[in-house]
């Protein structure tokens, strides 16, 4: 029954996983990492804190210091867990994550989940209309919606409509749905064909038939240009190398870089960025954490800067510490700027600015000193 649920976050780190026992799963979001007070450092278990909208504070827990204190991968080599790395990598290629949910009727749909930018339950009073489409106000955006079959939350202005949010570039589109049901890691191997007008075919997914979306022809629905006709052609999305240790900051990195397009490389130490420059792999910029084992940040960018073929590339700090001294330092180092963790919207900016060539932007007279671009 209900009363004997438990809830799980499976989490993984490198390459143990367990499962978290939770009360409770609220809902996702954004959020603004900050750095731990410092009375608070020695507790391993939290690698930040952030306010949420109503003003609270929480805590961030850490995956890595949850698994050490649980003796999570104690004594485990790389060597050991070489093997397992390989057999999820394998794996991943066979199986792709997709999203299941309901829309029209109780038949089971699917869209891969590395299309879905936002999940959002978005308040049926919030839903306008122009020139007779609905549309919803998202972001600073008027945000079209494409509502599959019947699956609007009928006339209750207090009900949530589930969306399932789909961004590339300065467009963004919202598919109404009826319910979200979960998401599976599973083959994408579509058994039956149709000629019905936005599915691709029918595939089992999670040992149940599952209708398949041709997300081409929703994402038209709103734009009849979404794809347009570019004689010049769309540029090659641009490839930004990652080095941070920690995989939770990668987990928050990788997606909010993803989802603007960019094509997104990380790994765990320099050590290994390194040898990628040597092996000739090609990146536009490289984002790159302070504090690491085996070799810093700081002697990172040196080595960058020595030789080699990436000796012009932008190169960004991630740190949680940028007080004048180490932003003064990493300039001094080869960074051409120092971010905070984790800001999304300053990391989108500098990024951006990074690789158009334009220079750095500066952060607000607010901000703290040091933060933002090197002078």
């Amino acid at each position: 029954g209900a009363a004997d649920s438990l809830y799980i976050v499976v989490v993984q780190v490198g390459a143990s996983r367990f499962g978290l026992i939770v009360d409770r799963v609220f809902d996702t979001e954004e959020i603004v990492v900050k750095p731990v007070a410092p009375i608070l450092r020695h507790i391993t278990l939290f690698s930040g804190n952030t306010i949420l909208g109503d003003g609270s504070v929480i805590m961030i827990l850490d995956p890595n210091g949850i698994a050490r204190v649980a003796g999570i991968g104690a004594g485990r080599t790389t060597a050991d867990a070489g093997p397992a790395i390989v057999a999820d990598a394998e794996d991943s290629d066979r199986k792709m994550a997709l999203l299941l949910f309901k829309a029209g009727s109780d038949q089971a749909k699917a869209v891969p989940l590395s299309l879905v930018s936002r999940l959002e339950s978005i308040a049926r009073s919030s839903i306008e209309y122009s020139s007779g489409q609905p549309v919803t106000q998202y972001r600073g955006k008027i945000m079209p919606l494409v509502a599959m079959g019947d699956a609007v939350r009928g006339d209750d202005p207090a009900s949530l409509q589930p969306v399932l949010v789909f961004a590339d570039g300065t467009r963004v589109m919202g598919l109404m749905v009826d319910e979200i049901v979960d998401v599976r890691e599973d083959q994408l191997k579509i058994e039956l064909m149709t000629d019905q007008p936005g599915f691709l075919g029918t595939a089992v997914v999670g040992g149940r038939a599952t209708d398949i979306l041709d997300i081409s022809f929703w994402l038209k629905s709103a734009f009849k240009d979404w794809f347009g006709n570019n004689p010049i052609g769309r540029p090659e999305p641009r490839t930004i190398l990652v080095v941070e240790d920690s995989p939770f900051f990668r987990s928050l990195i990788i997606p909010a870089l993803s989802s603007e397009g960019y094509t997104v490389t990380a790994v765990e130490h320099p050590l290994l960025a390194l040898a990628m420059r040597d092996a000739g792999r090609v990146f536009d910029l490289i984002l790159s954490d302070i504090e690491m084992p085996e070799m810093d940040g700081l002697t990172f960018a040196r080595e960058v800067r020595a030789g080699g073929s990436w000796t012009k590339l932008p190169m960004l700090a991630l740190t949680s510490r940028t007080s004048p001294t180490e932003t003064q330092e990493g300039r001094a180092a080869g960074f051409d700027g120092y971010l905070s963790k984790f800001d999304r919207e300053v990391l989108i900016a500098a990024v951006r600015s990074a690789l158009s060539g334009d220079g750095l932007p500066r952060r607000p007279a607010a901000a703290k000193a040091g933060e933002g671009a090197l002078s």
